[in-house]
C-alpha cells in the first residue's frame, strides 16, 4: 500500500462519485493517514473527531474484504474510539469479523446519497430571506454549528474547532443563514464544490424555528447558487431521517447511492 494517491484514485471513485463525494474531497488534503494500492483499496483518515473512509469495489472478495479489516487493526483503528465510513458489504464483514474476535461493532448512522440536477421550488414559500455570512456572524456560526453537530452525534468540536472551520466557511462565500422577516437568524446551509459537484451540508433549523420550511426555503435556494455556479448539487443524508428525505425530494434531490457508518 502507498500512502499517496494520484489520478488513478480519483478514476476509482468515479463509480461511487455520490456515496463517496467527501472521500475524493478529503484524500487531497492533510490527512492523518492515507493508503492506497490504486486499485482495489483506499483508506483515508484526516484525523479525530472524523470517521475513517475506506473505499472498496462492489465486487471485493473476502480476502479483499479481511485486507481491509487487518489494515484497520494493523494501524490501530479498531480500538472502539474510531468510526468508519464504508459500503454496507464491508460494514457485515466487520461487524461479524469483530464478533468472532470478541468484540461488537454495529450500523450507527444508515447514509443516503442524494444529487439535484432541477431544483424544484418548495411548496410553502417562508418569510424572509437568504443572507450570506459575513465574518461579524462568525460567533453566530460557531453556535449553528455546535448545536448542528450535538443534535447529529458526529464529528463534534470544541469552540476553537468549530470557530476555525466557521471563519474558513465563511471567507469562501458559500455560508448562508435563512434571516426571518424580524432579522433573526433561523436556519443555515452551505455548499462545498470538489471538481464539477458541490457539497450542500450545514443544514440546521434553530429548534423554536422548525416547522415553518426556512430549512426547505434555504437549501433550494443554496442548491440554486451552487447549479448556476455550473456544479452539480449533492448532499447525504440520515436515511432514518423519513421527514427531512422526503423535504430534499420534494426540492428536486434524487435518491443515487446508500452508505452508512459503523463504529
Amino acid at each position: 500500500m502507498d500512502n499517496f494517491i494520484d489520478e488513478r484514485d480519483d478514476k476509482l471513485l468515479e463509480a461511487d462519485k455520490y456515496t463517496f463525494f467527501v472521500l475524493k474531497r478529503i484524500m487531497h488534503g492533510e490527512c492523518t493517514l492515507l493508503l492506497s494500492d490504486h486499485e482495489r483499496m483506499i483508506l483515508c483518515f484526516t484525523g479525530q473527531p472524523f470517521p475513517v473512509w475506506i473505499w472498496t469495489p462492489d465486487d471485493a472478495t473476502e480476502d479483499e474484504l479481511e485486507q481491509a479489516y487487518q489494515l484497520a487493526k494493523e494501524k490501530g483503528l479498531l480500538d472502539g474510539k474510531h468510526t468508519f465510513n464504508i459500503k454496507y458489504d464491508l460494514a457485515t464483514y466487520f461487524i461479524e469479523r469483530a464478533a468472532k474476535e470478541g468484540n461488537k461493532m454495529a450500523i450507527s448512522v444508515n447514509m443516503f446519497a442524494y444529487d439535484c440536477p432541477e431544483p424544484i421550488k418548495p411548496d410553502r414559500i417562508s418569510e424572509g430571506e437568504i443572507y450570506c455570512c459575513q465574518k461579524e456572524d462568525t460567533e453566530e456560526l460557531v453556535e449553528f454549528m455546535d448545536l448542528f453537530h450535538k443534535e447529529v452525534g458526529i464529528d463534534q468540536q470544541d469552540a476553537e474547532g468549530y470557530r476555525r472551520d466557521a471563519e474558513q466557511f465563511i471567507d469562501t462565500g458559500m455560508m448562508y443563514f435563512w434571516k426571518d422577516a424580524q432579522g433573526n437568524h433561523v436556519a443555515s446551509c452551505k455548499y462545498a464544490p470538489t471538481g464539477d459537484m458541490a457539497s450542500i451540508n450545514l443544514v440546521y433549523t434553530r429548534e423554536e424555528f422548525r416547522r415553518k420550511s426556512y430549512a426547505a426555503n434555504l437549501v433550494y435556494q443554496v442548491t440554486v447558487i451552487a447549479k448556476e455556479a455550473g456544479y452539480l448539487p449533492m448532499l447525504y443524508t440520515n436515511a432514518d431521517y423519513v421527514a427531512s428525505n422526503a423535504c430534499y425530494e420534494k426540492i428536486g434531490y434524487v435518491l443515487r447511492g446508500k452508505l452508512c457508518t459503523i463504529g
